[in-house]
């Protein structure tokens, strides 16, 4: 049987916190009590807010943690064509089309409905849900607004993805940090609506890279935050559109702050270096995310 393969997969748009200490350390120490294997994933699609500055203190702020990780490093912008691959089987087999609403179309095409009385579907993220008005046109109405260079996302259209798959897919959450035993989760990815799954200038989103990664690196077990459960729906559903492996999945607690809500980078929350130049020690790190020392050895 192959060994567990595990990975932690940061985004470089700001330095690592506590939050992102608690997923590396708990990734590491499962592929270590597994006999596994820990990756190490730069998510960089968004070149526009991903910075070396800050690829380079990951590497800083996981090597003083203790960690170590196979190399090479994958870097998502390294891989545009392994993405670009999958997007054109599904703009092949009719899964996606191409959406040109600007944000102020979408807001005023669902103000427009709901004047009338209509309660507009949000996603589990209390966002509403995509239109979908470009389901209706042409192809060729499409192909000429793309050939006339307007901006555009592609959206899974998710009803035909669904019909498509025969059923919505499920997924085995573990009950806990051990992996020791599973449950079977039946969650629609309909709830999401057409999400975005690449972009005119990237042909890719999160949830299309982050499948095509974990399949191309053989991602045998997926542990990230609880605040990734529900999105785990509509990843599930392109791991069986696309042929993907599917992975077993851990969504872990979140590390909040004094005001409850999860640590994030867009409302400052103390970064590792700055933990670390007052002193904090690694060990010092895992008391403070609930987790037991580093085992010897």
């Amino acid at each position: 049987m192959a060994s567990p393969v595990f990975r932690f997969a940061p985004s470089p748009n700001g330095e690592l916190h506590l939050g992102h200490a608690f997923s590396a350390i708990l990734n590491a120490d499962l592929a270590a009590r597994m006999g596994g294997r820990f990756l190490l994933r730069i998510e960089d699609i968004d070149t526009a807010r991903c910075r070396p500055e800050f690829e380079a203190a990951i590497y800083r702020d996981l090597a003083w943690l203790g960690l170590a990780w196979e190399e090479p490093v994958r870097r998502q912008s390294d891989h545009f064509a392994d993405y670009a691959a999958l997007l054109d089987r599904l703009v092949r087999d009719d899964l996606v089309y191409p959406s040109f609403m600007s944000r102020g179309e979408i807001r005023e095409h669902i103000s427009e409905a709901e004047s009338k009385g209509r309660r507009w579907p949000r996603d589990p993220d209390g966002v509403p849900l995509y239109p979908g008005v470009e389901k209706t046109w042409s192809k060729r109405a499409r192909r000429k607004k793309i050939e006339g260079g307007e901006p555009f996302s592609w959206r899974l259209d998710v009803a035909a993805a669904l019909a498509r798959a025969g059923k919505p897919p499920s997924w085995r959450e573990a009950d806990g940090e051990d992996f020791a035993s599973v449950s079977t989760v039946d969650e629609g990815a309909a709830a999401w609506g057409d999400v975005v799954v690449a972009r005119k200038e990237t042909p890719t989103s999160y949830h299309l890279s982050v499948v095509a990664d974990d399949a191309l690196q053989g991602v045998t077990h997926v542990v990230r935050g609880r605040d990734l459960f529900h999105a785990t729906s509509v990843q599930r559903l392109l791991q069986v559109l696309l042929g993907l492996p599917e992975p077993a999945y851990l969504h872990h607690r979140l590390i909040t702050g004094t005001d409850e809500r999860k640590l994030s980078k867009s409302r400052g929350a103390p970064t590792l270096r700055s933990l670390r130049e007052a002193g904090a020690t690694p060990t010092d790190v895992r008391d403070m995310v609930g987790l037991a020392p580093a085992e010897a050895g």
